[in-house]
């Protein structure tokens, strides 16, 4: 019996990640299938179906992935985020590390392709293979603490508090940053050569639309306790969007090439497909299974956790995959916030330098480089990284 489930549980993953690379939120239903095909009647599948489409909380949060993208696409068709950078006056170093950063706060489509010719700005010293690296680590350095991008799901399906857990995870970016100072910035001098005089009014406008999304959502929630905390995300991400618009001067007639650019309804349906295929296995008996043979919670966390990051080149995906079995090993109420951000930083590493990333691939695309000297300038702060992760682990978690 147990062989029939791990073969249906090796190829709902296989099939999942082969599918997941052309199409993310396709990949996660036809997982999510085939697990209730091995495990389940149709009627137990079908009820897991219905139990994950009438879920409130899950729909909403799908309308509020679906929305941000948007955001992006509005700030970028409307010249607002050329207002930003135009008005940008800083050191090369902080220039390097700040724009593909601020950049990873909107998730778009080929998104690394926005903060690539952007960063070539910095000047013609710097090697193809240098910007690479650059451009893909400080544009995701910013992304493990922003409350919008993949902890407003993961700490949802942890049932954890978005904030609380950001604030746990502000070490890792710290040392993302550090690394990434000591290792890929060194011997970078100067300043970005810009004639124009700033305009604050510019520089401000597109960073007060980005910021607005979840400060609204702090307050609404810190005001409304007893309120679905969907609800004020939703709130929070509506008003950034029409903020975007209002300040971009764009009509509504504009919503339609930008959803047609962006793809919002891509970002939704990763959420639906996430939490049927979250809801399939945990209802299944496979996490047992796998807890079985688990070594410690530390290479759970941190090793099982870091190698699911770079074989998918995801994040949520090997979240859904290892909270389970954690649950099944651990017990329910064992994740802590120190569990929670070694196990989501180790996965973040390791989709970070993963070679199916998209980020990755255009990146060194873009600048006309390769993976083997990608991984070479990476090397050194992904194995600290890894084993500083695991030293806590071990102390702490």
């Amino acid at each position: 019996m147990h062989l029939i489930i791990w073969f249906g549980f090796l190829l709902s993953l296989a099939l999942m990640i082969i599918i997941g690379q052309k199409n993310l939120w396709l990949g996660f239903i036809v997982g999510a299938l085939v697990i209730g095909l091995f495990n389940f009647n149709i009627k137990q599948t079908l009820f897991e179906i219905q139990r994950t489409l009438t879920d409130p909380s899950i729909l909403l949060l799908a309308i509020a992935v679906g929305l941000i993208p948007l955001i992006g696409g509005a700030l970028e068709i409307s010249g607002l985020m050329d207002n930003l950078v135009n008005n940008l006056k800083m050191k090369r170093k902080l220039f390097l590390a700040f724009a593909p950063a601020f950049l990873g706060t909107l998730p778009m489509p080929g998104g690394a392709l926005l903060s690539a010719p952007l960063i070539l700005h910095a000047g013609t010293d710097i090697s193809d293979e240098r910007y690479a690296v650059i451009n893909v680590w400080f544009r995701h350095a910013f992304i493990l603490i922003y409350p919008l991008g993949a902890l407003l799901v993961t700490t949802k399906m942890a049932n954890l508090n978005l904030y609380i857990a950001t604030l746990y995870l502000i070490p890792g970016f710290i040392l993302m940053v550090i690394l990434g100072y000591i290792f890929l910035l060194k011997g970078i001098d100067g300043d970005i050569q810009n004639n124009s005089k700033v305009n604050l009014k510019k520089l401000l406008i597109p960073i007060a639309i980005i910021l607005s999304a979840p400060i609204i959502h702090i307050v609404l929630m810190s005001i409304f306790k007893n309120l679905m905390k969907e609800i004020p995300l939703v709130i929070g991400v509506t008003t950034s969007l029409v903020l975007a618009f209002y300040f971009g001067k764009l009509s509504w007639k504009d919503l339609k090439p930008i959803s047609l650019k962006m793809k919002p309804w891509k970002f939704a349906l990763i959420i639906i497909g996430m939490f049927l295929f979250l809801n399939m296995f945990r209802s299944s008996g496979i996490a047992k299974i796998i807890a079985e043979i688990v070594f410690s919670k530390s290479f759970l966390i941190v090793g099982i956790g870091a190698f699911l990051g770079f074989v998918t080149g995801r994040v949520q995906m090997p979240f859904s995959i290892l909270l389970p079995v954690y649950y099944s090993k651990f017990g329910n109420e064992t994740i802590t916030y120190v569990v929670f951000a070694v196990m989501f930083f180790s996965i973040f590493i390791g989709y970070v330098i993963s070679p199916v990333h998209p980020c990755v691939s255009v990146s060194l695309e873009f600048f006309g480089t390769g993976l083997k000297g990608f991984f070479k300038k990476l090397a050194v702060p992904t194995i600290i990284s890894l084993c500083l992760a695991l030293a806590i682990s071990i102390l702490f978690a």
